[in-house]
């Protein structure tokens, strides 16, 4: 395994739901605890936080931006507010990384998510690796979920597939 300098590393934050009154839902606030400590373990890494306007608002990145901008310093912290699920994120986070020369993405999401984003970033040829994050929930929250990625896997091969292929024609 390559040693990646922590400067090179971007920590990716997935997205998941606000709730109504503006404050996260319990899998969003999971994993800012996580991109927290992630970023305090990484202190040189920049985070990318993904997700836009869902049910309510407001964005996904911008409410994982402020909380984690209690701990982190706001130059750390890149929000991506257009991405509407989880391969827009995963190409979003992709340019933003080569863009900014960072060589590595971590990637902060549920453990049940990990291996479709794993996924997406091998497609695009971006290195990814995961960063643990405990499955929260009842056991029939997380057979769901689970259930919901078993099914999400073809069909982001299928749409990453046209993603690379859209990419090499532009």
């Amino acid at each position: 395994m390559i040693d990646i300098p922590p400067s090179w590393r971007l920590i990716v934050v997935f997205g998941a739901a606000v709730r109504a009154d503006g404050s996260p839902s319990p899998t969003l606030e999971r994993r800012i605890a996580f991109a927290a400590a992630a970023a305090a373990r990484y202190t040189e890494a920049d985070l990318f936080c993904s997700g836009a306007i869902g049910r309510h608002g407001p964005s996904e990145a911008s409410v994982m931006a402020d909380r984690l901008a209690e701990t982190v310093d706001r130059s750390r912290i890149h929000l991506d507010e257009a991405s509407l699920d989880t391969l827009q994120s995963v190409v979003a986070a992709t340019r933003f990384a080569r863009a900014g020369h960072y060589a590595q993405c971590m990637i902060c999401t549920d453990g049940y998510h990990q291996p479709r984003i794993r996924m997406l970033f091998a497609m695009l040829g971006m290195p990814a690796s995961a960063i643990h994050v405990p499955h929260g929930g009842s056991r029939r929250y997380q057979i769901k979920m689970r259930a919901r990625e078993a099914a999400a896997i073809p069909y982001d091969l299928v749409a990453g597939v046209g993603a690379i292929l859209r990419r090499r024609r532009a």
